[in-house]
Parts: structure tokens; sequence; C-alpha cells
């Protein structure tokens, strides 16, 4: 009987294209090229795709001597030498897939790859390059006047940005659907089930292999979740036909990874974004939800955090958390054609009975368990009625659908204007989303694969026996999931999901035994290294959707951003506008045609020429349903029998079928994750080693200076960092200038009016809710002496260093009473109109050079 389990490895992870007239011929095989496996694909068919895979596994030498006669069967002349029959066009790292427009088919391969993080020993990467090949020869090609340009429209995709794959480990699911299944085999074949020997083995495939001496290891490989599968459209003409290694899924949204020191203890902390595929789209152009439930800008985001110093699944620590954000799930629209920064949104069908949010939120019950929590901060309080239409219908739809769950599962819907909140002096945001954050993960629980720690039986804190989810013996299951939204689920969700983020790390590390007490505090290098990583997260996801980076950050929120911020959020402002202007129709003609929502067909209209994309994402509007859901009971039944457990991860037959399970030796190189993290058979060095390039708490957070506290949950000022308290994005002058005034330089009082038209606080309604609580860190005073000596010591250098004419935008003389000026601090000096004056007039260069002297 095996005794284990383990994900299989891919068989096929180096790629060679080989070319012939009438043939490509793809070889790929396993890392340690001990394995080979080869696929014909036919170069003679104008449009049709024949593919040829004969299943086989073939040795190095086999391989060779494959070549050698295709090479050989190629020539022009038989027994020629110096002329080749079989060309090698193009060495890859996997399929991304085919694709037909009007002509011939392509083929999609990866042909650069950089790895992004680890997770077990299991490796993922994000595509840096591919490279599109037309299949078909030159002389049976139908040429179409239209092909290069859905060409150029599919190209607009960008798969080396954010695109990210892995050989082993499933992206598209959770670590805790992975984990889980991973027991599944393990706890229906040692339990004593109903099901007959020949029922048991049919899960297994007939390729098995008989393990020696009755002693050997479960693989296992299951399906991935589609909705977060980006290229399930390009595979699926060859997902039939081909054997499943060929089958590499990608998922497009974020991956990072950093390293948490701890005394020496190396603690992984991972955050991955999977971006839906469905009702996907940019802007303006994507919002709420279609016919079957799908919402737009729909992220799914999990931290995964794990003890580095232990590899394995089996017998390693690992924790997670999982939250969404998504819009609200109604049907409704802006229209951009006002050419307005804020156009209105409007409610384009009646729902009375809340039927697409019904259909999402049974997805969520099926994917999470209960209890749905759904964080809601668009804005309640408007002199003009605009975002507070969404939160009308929202409560109106979660109180019909509530009337009919059991009391015990029903949606907990939360509230919060994170915008009135932000104008408020009487209100701290980040305590408030803290207090929101905690009753939340109590909540839900997060997943750990390992039971509680002696040390908090034996002393239990407060906050842990109040924890909510599911109890195992092998440790504990997340049920249920935080659903945030605002309009664009963009500014304001980052930051609250960062809140979120940061209260369940505390209780991942307290499950592991790394700290005494769920709690963290800011301005520790752990939540510094946690904080960056939710703000690339954030920049990336923004990006991606709204054409720009965050325009308001967890700093702008806690009121530390420094001056240098106010231009570069104007900045993010204008990038955001422009692109939902101008550029977001092609991304999103881009998006239709990648995703296959759009299928160019001859004698049909081209996909430039719809005047809009309604009809492709909304499948009611061009045929009736064949089937209408319950008003009342609109839940999936087998859904609703397991909660507070989530559907997808009980042990059912459904769920069996989805389960591909191989028989191995325990040595097999199918499930030898220890020979495919290290690599023994390849030549490797300590610069180009992943685990010491990623960013490291030690290195990049904690101080260089003697005696300092190397723990990562010591409270440091900002001036005690070893990093810029904004990140790696700035330069090094840069980072200097920003450590000097992150605590000491509050925002301009302008900045809230300036940044209003900005995504989220677009439109932020100027109601006199009195000016804005600043946190500033005292600073001292100078004496006039002092200024002197800075005048003197500043003038001089400045001039040889820049070579600024001070008469240009700074008089010499005045230059005692700037310095003076930055000493005291902005808020010293608001009403201080000369000074203002004098301040509007420094050159950034000069404001630069004195913050870095000083």
């Amino acid at each position: 009987m095996p005794t284990a389990a383990a994900p299989i490895i891919s068989s096929v992870q180096k790629l060679v294209l080989y070319e012939t007239r009438a043939r490509y011929f793809l070889v790929g095989s396993n890392h340690a090229e001990t394995k080979y496996r080869v696929l014909k694909i036919d170069r003679t068919e104008p449009k049709d795709l024949v593919i040829i895979d004969d299943r086989h596994v073939y040795t190095q030498q086999e391989v060779r001597e494959l070549l050698g006669r295709l090479d050989l069967g190629n020539r022009t002349k038989m027994g020629q030498k110096g002329s080749s029959g079989l060309f090698r066009a193009v060495s890859a790292f996997g399929v991304v897939g085919f694709v037909r427009f009007l002509e011939g088919y392509y083929i999609v391969l990866i042909t650069k790859r950089r790895k992004m993080a680890d997770i077990g020993g299991h490796a993922i990467y994000k595509i840096e390059d591919t490279n599109m090949i037309y299949i078909p020869n030159d002389s049976v090609r139908i040429s179409h006047p239209d092909e290069a340009r859905y060409l150029r429209i599919f190209q607009n995709v960008d798969l080396s940005s954010n695109f990210y794959f892995s050989y082993s480990y499933d992206l598209s699911h959770s670590l805790q659907y992975n984990l889980t299944v991973l027991r599944m085999p393990l706890e229906m074949l040692k339990s004593e089930t109903t099901q007959t020997r020949q029922e048991s083995f049919d899960i297994f495939e007939d390729e098995g292999l008989i393990t020696q001496g009755g002693s050997g290891v479960f693989g296992i490989c299951s399906e991935p979740y589609m909705k977060y599968v980006w290229n399930g459209e390009l595979l699926d003409i060859i997902k039939n036909a081909v054997h499943r290694d060929w089958l590499l899924y990608i998922i497009h949204g974020f991956c990072g990874q950093s390293k948490l020191l701890i005394y020496g203890r190396p603690v992984y902390v991972t955050l991955i974004a999977r971006r839906s595929s469905k009702f996907a789209g940019t802007r303006f152009l994507k919002r709420g939800a279609n016919c079957e439930g799908d919402v737009a800008n729909e992220v799914e985001t999990e931290q995964i955090l794990c003890d580095a110093s232990v590899m394995s699944f089996t017998a390693g620590s690992y924790s997670s958390y999982v939250q969404v954000r998504g819009s609200v799930p109604l049907y409704w629209s802006q229209d951009i054609s006002t050419m307005m920064p804020k156009p209105p949104i409007t409610l384009d069908q009646a729902d009375p009975f809340a039927h697409v949010a019904a259909l999402h939120f049974d997805q969520m019950l099926q994917r999470f368990g209960s209890p749905i929590i759904i964080l809601n901060l668009v804005k309640e309080r408007e002199k003009r009625k605009h975002e507070r239409i969404l939160s009308e219908e929202l409560v109106a739809a979660v109180m019909y659908l509530n009337q009919f769950l059991p009391p015990e599962h029903t949606i907990i819907y939360i509230p919060w204007d994170m915008a009135k909140y932000t104008k408020s002096k009487l209100c701290n945001v980040l305590d408030r989303l803290n207090v929101i954050a905690e009753s939340v993960v109590k909540k839900t629980g997060f997943f750990v694969n390992r039971p509680d720690s002696y040390c908090s039986i034996l002393r239990p804190d407060e906050k842990w026996n109040e924890l909510g989810g599911c109890v195992i013996p092998t440790g504990r299951l997340q049920t249920g999931v935080l659903r945030t939204n605002c309009v664009d689920c963009l500014d304001r969700t980052n930051t609250a999901q960062f809140m979120v983020g940061k209260c369940a790390l505390a209780y991942q590390l307290y499950s592991l035994g790394l700290i005494d007490k769920p709690n963290l505090q800011f301005d520790t290098d752990a939540v510094r290294l946690f904080e960056e990583l939710y703000e690339d997260h954030g920049d990336t996801l923004s990006l991606q959707y709204g054409g720009s980076q965050l325009v308001h950050r967890v700093k702008t929120y806690r009121k530390i951003a420094p001056w240098t911020q106010h231009s570069k959020d104007i900045m993010q402002t204008l990038s955001r506008y422009y692109s939902n202007a101008f550029s977001d129709a092609d991304r999103q003609d881009s998006i239709n045609l990648f995703l296959g929502v759009f299928h160019p067909t001859e004698g049909k209209p081209h996909l430039w020429e719809l005047p809009t994309d309604f009809y492709l994402h909304h499948k009611n509007t061009m045929r009736l349903l064949p089937t209408r859901r319950s008003y009342t009971y609109w839940w999936t039944p087998e859904v609703i029998k397991h909660l507070p457990l989530p559907y997808d991860e009980v042990i059912c037959a459904a769920n069996l079928k989805k389960l591909i399970v191989k028989k191995f030796h325990k040595y097999e190189e199918e499930i030898d994750i220890h020979n495919e993290f290290f690599r023994p058979y390849e030549l490797s060095s300590f610069d180009d080693t992943f685990c010491l390039a990623m960013t490291s708490s030690a290195r990049d957070f904690m101080p260089k200076t003697v005696g300092i506290d190397p723990s990562p949950f010591t409270v440091r000022k900002p001036d005690e960092t070893g990093k810029s308290v904004l990140g790696n994005k700035s330069n090094r002058d840069e980072a200097v200038l920003q450590r000097k005034t992150a605590a000491s330089a509050p925002p301009p009082p302008s900045e809230e009016a300036a940044s209003s038209s900005s995504e989220d606080d677009s439109g932020t309604d100027r109601e006199e809710e009195g000016s804005v609580s600043q946190r500033s860190t005292p600073v001292k005073m100078a004496d006039s002496g002092d200024s002197a000596k800075v005048t003197e010591n500043v003038v001089q250098p400045m001039k040889e260093v820049y070579g600024i004419n001070l008469s240009d935008g700074l008089l010499e003389e005045d230059l005692s009473i700037y310095t003076r000026f930055v000493q005291l601090g902005q808020s010293q000096h608001r009403q201080d109109k000369s000074s203002q004056q004098l301040y509007s007039r420094c050159p950034d260069g000069v404001i630069k050079f004195y913050h870095l002297r000083t």
C-alpha cells in the first residue's frame, strides 16, 4: 500500500521545436533530461490543427536516434551530406496554447521565464517572453487581409506582464485546497468504505506503475479551477488529444515572495493574486456582473506563510489566508462617452429577485464555504446621489437572499464609508479597519496544516480561543471569506485588504509558534515587509484594471505620506484618466480575443466593427436559458448540505472525479521534489539562487547599527529602518530623502482636494468634517546660529554638486529662511505667507539636496 501523497511534477519542462517542410516536432523533457515526450504537428493543413501524441516516454538516446532518422529522411537527396532536413526552430519552457484567427493556427511558446516564488519546493515562474509561430507552411497558406490586424490585437495582451505558471503546484487553487487534496485519497483508502476494489481503482490511470515491494507514493494531480486560468481557451483544442503534461495552465495577477528572518529562522511570506478570466476587462468598460454571476475585477488574494527551514508539504509548517475583491454584483455600468472623470452610475436592468447576486454568492459558497462577509466601502453620504445607488441596491439584494438561507449561514454585510472617515478628524481610519479585520478573521479563521502548538495550549490567548473556522486533527481550515469592494476595487479596497491581511498574518505567526501574542504593530520590520508586498500587489492589480498605479496607499491613510508623494498621486490620477479615455477600448478588444470571448469568423462582423461587447459577455441576450433557478432556493443543494465547509473540498464522488491519482515508487522523478528543487545534476551558483536574491527583512529592513534588536517584531522609528519607507520604487537618493521626511512632513493641506478626482475618492463631497488629523514626529527646534551654520555649509556644495545658480530659483539671502523653514517643519509655517512663497520657488534639486545633506 502506498504510504504518502505528493503532487505530480510535469515531465515537460524544457521544449525544443524542430521544423521540417511538412511537420513541426515538439520535443519536451523533464528538467533532468531523462524522460522525453514528442508531439507531431502537421504543417500541410491550411486551417485545421492536426496534432499526434504517441504518449510514449523516450529516453535521451531514443530521442537522439529519432531526431537523427527524421533529419536523414527529410533531406532533399537521400544520403546528401552538409544539408539538414531537420531545423531547430526555438527552445522554450512551455506551451501557452494554440490560436486561430482567419487563416491557420499559431502556437504560442514560453521562451523566457523567471522564478518568483517557492512553495514547499515547488517553483512558481513568471513569463518573461513568448514566441508566436505560424504553423502552416507558406506553400499552403491562404492569406487574408485582416489576419495581421487580429494578430496585433492578440499580441496587445502582454504575456510578459504578470502571467505565472508552475510545473507542479496548482496556482488556480488555494493552498488549503491543494493540501486537502493530498489527504483525500489517503483518508479514502485508510477508512473502510463500501466501495469495491474495482470501483476504487477507477480513479487510477491505466499507465499507473506498479510499486515495488508494495510500498510507494500516491502522485496526485487535480483539475484546475478554470475561472482563474487565462489560457484555458487556447489549450481547449488539444486538451483531449495530448498527455496532460503538455497542458501548462497560467494565471494572471500578482505573485511576490519575501523572507522574514526571525533570529536566523527563515519564514517565507508569499502573496498570490488570481485575476478571474470571466467577465474580465478594463475599468469603465467592465462594471458589475454578467448574467452568470461573474463580476468585473474579481481577484482572489492569498497570503501564504511557511517555515522555509523544512521544505516538505507533509513535514513542514504552512498557513494561508484568502480574501476576495470584486465589483458590486449587480447589473450596472458607467457611460464614458461624456469624457467625465467620474461618469454617472446607471443600473442597467431591474433585478427584484437578486438573480445575478444569487448566482455570484452561490459560486462563493461552493468555493469558500460560509460565512460570506461583504465589506462595502462605497460612500453613503453624498450631496449628489452617485455611489450610494450601489449601496442601496446591494443592501436590498443581501436582505432578500438572507431570508431564505439558514440563520447560521447568512451573508454578513458590513457597510463602512471609508472616504467619509478619511476626512474626519474624529476617526482614525486604520484603527477602525483593524477592528473590522479582527472580527472578520475571528469569523472565518485561517488555514494551518499542523495542530495547535503546545505552548498555545498551556498559555492560551483570549483572542485565539475566539477564533472561528474549522478545527480538524491535522490543523485548522478557513471557512468562509471576506469580500471587499468599493466602486473600482483599487485604492480603498487594497488598504482594507492590507489591514485584514496584517491581522491574519499575526494569527498565522502565532499558530506556527513564532510570536507569543497574535498581534503585530506598525513600524516593525515584519509589517513593513508585508506592506511592501501589498503595495506591489495593489500597484500591479491597479495597472491591469485601471491603467495606473495606486493613488492612495497605506501611508496616505496613516497620514505619514511624504510631501513628495503628492505630485506622484497627481501623475497617477492623470495617467489613469488618460488610460481610461484613450486606450481601454483597445485593451478590452485584446482581452476579448485572447480569452476566446470573441471568435473571428469569415462573413461575420469583425471585432473592431462591433458597437459593444455586451452581447459577448451576457449569453442570455442571444438565447433563452434552458432552466430557470428558483427565486427562493437560490443555492446549489449539494453546497448547502456541507456548509460551513466549502463543497469543493468535501470528499465526495463528484470531487474525486476531478483528481488524477497515479502510483509511483518513492524515488520516481515525477514525485521527487528534493531533486526538483535542489537539482544536483546541474551547475548552480549562490549569486543566482532565488532564496538569496529575494527581499529579506534582515538585509533590506533591519538597521545595520550594532546593538539593535534583530527581531523583526520590534517597533522602529522611520529613520532607523534599513530601507526606505516607500520601498524600492525610488532611486537611492530619493530613498534617503523619503526616510528623512516620512515621519515629519505631513501632506500639504491641498492634498485631499487635489487628489479627490482620482479613483476611489474621486468625487469625495467636501462636507465640513473638520480638518484632517495629522501625525507628526516632534522636530528639534534650531536656533539662529545653527541656521547660519547650515546656510554656510549648504551654499558652496550646492553650487559645486548641482551647478545651481541660486539667483535663478532661490535667492542667497533667502537661504537661511528656507533652511529654518525646513527644520521647523511645514506644519509650523503653514500660515506664514512669505515662507509658503519661498517654499514654492525652491527648485526640486535644491530641496532634494538639502534633505540629502541633513
